[in-house]
């Protein structure tokens, strides 16, 4: 039987991996999205303005995506076609970041993304999603 300071330390130590694990996931968003922000001219008024806006894009964008993989999954369920397959997955993968980018910039006044700049901010996260997504599947 396991004694109160077993349990205890049992219950940090999972809450301190989890608590690492999420932050590592949001420091690859925090910087792959200031590096794109960076390439693409877009200013932002301060270091946390650009981590409330990553934070609150991954959470809008991770119960988004709850929905939008299972209709993806359905969508090309009967198709053989890699090329097709691939195209659904990724408008709808880019529309739904899209959308998650959207909703978060209208929300937030320190930093402002044109249409076409979210447009192309969604596809770059997509590609980059997409293509991690790839090499955990083939690791499998």
């Amino acid at each position: 039987m396991m004694d109160i300071k077993q349990k205890i330390g049992t219950v940090v130590g999972v809450t301190l991996f989890i608590v690492l694990v999420f932050g590592f996931i949001i420091g690859i968003y925090l910087f792959g999205m200031a590096g794109i922000f960076e390439l693409l001219g877009i200013q932002y008024t301060s270091v946390w303005s650009l981590i409330i806006f990553v934070i609150s894009f991954f959470i809008l964008a991770s119960i988004v995506e709850l929905f939008s993989k299972p209709i993806s999954e359905l969508l090309t369920e009967k198709i053989t076609g890699k090329f097709e397959i691939l195209f659904i997955q990724f408008s709808i993968h880019c529309l739904t970041n899209w959308l998650g980018l959207f909703v978060v910039d209208v929300f937030m006044d320190n930093i402002t993304l044109s249409w076409k700049i979210g447009i192309i901010v969604a596809m770059l996260l997509t590609l980059f999603e997409m293509t991690f997504e790839d090499k955990e599947n083939k690791n499998e």
